[in-house]
């Protein structure tokens, strides 16, 4: 684990300096760094993907931790840097490359731990998602993990909610201050922590096409924001059947209370 000064040499050494349009902002609180792969739970020969490593704060702890390490870094120095991590078993293996741009399951990884980049955290989860983990130990903003970890009837809950939700459990999260990093960021950050679980018997494609439209008039109730897909009568029966109010608004239904909605409703009317 580098301190400030260990990362500012090397940076120096690399001839590079942290990119904002990459949302470089590299750990250098050793004590976090610990927790995340704490909280991981790495054991000895576990295969870990870590997207954007930047320096290798956490490649390091991990390798300690004797796990395999997969890691996708984008900036070809920091890429190239990596390999001065090198375990004598060859326990690291380095792509660099742009992690939306690579097919995860050529990847054989079980868990993730990651300082996922802000910019891109929504578009790297929906692509984790579509991969098989065991689980997710991810950096990101403060405000993204609140809503992750948002309950239905709460004004964070949201589509991101639901979509986490459907394909894993949110397990715990703690809060990272900026000052843990270099540069700052200018906003608080958060490391959750999520299971995988067995996806609800549902097709997802025609559930998320529901939420979606209706989240994008949050404000409205679902008998209006919904109306453009199924008419006003069909979804104020649905309603009635599940014995949900009349006038509920998207946030008011758990996830389970949305698939009950989509399951109430004639197929015809949901494709």
């Amino acid at each position: 684990m580098m301190n400030l000064s260990e990362l500012i040499q090397l940076l120096e050494t690399l001839g590079t300096s942290p990119k904002k349009g990459l949302s470089q902002n590299f750990l250098i609180d050793k004590n976090i760094v610990k927790k995340i792969v704490q909280t991981a739970n790495i054991q000895p020969g576990d295969s870990v993907l870590e997207i954007g490593p930047g320096p290798g704060a956490l490649t390091k702890e991990l390798l300690d931790a004797k796990a395999n390490v997969f890691a996708i870094e984008k900036d070809p120095l920091f890429a190239k840097a990596l390999y001065r991590l090198q375990t004598p078993d060859q326990r690291l293996t380095v792509y660099a490359k742009d992690a939306l741009e690579m097919s995860f399951h050529q990847i054989p990884f079980q868990k993730v731990v990651a300082n996922l980049p802000y910019h891109i955290t929504t578009p790297l989860l929906e692509k984790l998602f579509q991969t098989p983990f065991q689980t997710l130990t991810l950096m990101v903003q403060k405000e993204v993990a609140v809503r992750l970890f948002a309950k239905s009837g709460t004004k964070d809950f949201g589509s991101i909610s639901l979509f986490t939700q459907f394909h894993a459990t949110p397990k715990s999260h703690f809060i990272v201050s900026p000052n843990c990093f270099y540069p700052k960021p200018s906003v608080d950050s958060a490391v959750i922590h999520l299971e995988s679980r067995t996806l609800p018997n549902v097709d997802e494609k025609p559930l998320f096409d529901l939420i979606h439209t209706a989240f994008q008039k949050r404000r409205k109730m679902l008998t209006t924001s919904l109306q453009a897909l199924i008419p006003k009568d069909t979804i104020q029966e649905a309603l009635s059947k599940l014995s949900l109010r009349l006038d509920a608004r998207p946030e008011m239904l758990s996830l389970n209370e949305w698939i009950s909605f989509l399951q109430t409703i004639p197929q015809k009317l949901c494709q």
